[in-house]
């Protein structure tokens, strides 16, 4: 299973975003959000699977995000473009939709 998650990460465009349940609804069972959420914790390479561009379903980013916490989140987002504000995307301009 987490090796399908890791591989749904690098379909992501640059400037894109996804969610937990989008990830999980990819795998097949809407309501494994947590258990996705845990394997981005374990991330082995954030350089080559891009966990910052996971959101909740609200948008809000992660608190607790692996590799320098909730502001180097919003750095790496900003440099792909994304405007992030009160550490939130606005999920209708940056979702992206198979």
């Amino acid at each position: 299973m987490k090796n399908k998650v890791y591989e749904y990460l690098l379909e992501i465009p640059k400037g894109k975003v996804v969610t937990y349940k989008q990830i999980a609804e990819h795998l097949g069972n809407s309501k494994l959000s947590r258990v996705v959420g845990n394997i981005l914790h374990n991330n082995p390479d954030e350089n080559k699977y891009p966990c910052y561009k996971v959101v909740n379903s609200k948008g809000k980013l992660s608190k607790n995000f692996a590799f320098g916490g909730i502001e180097k989140q919003k750095e790496k987002l900003e440099v792909e473009g994304i405007k992030v504000t009160d550490y939130s995307v606005d999920l209708e301009k940056y979702q992206y939709k198979k």
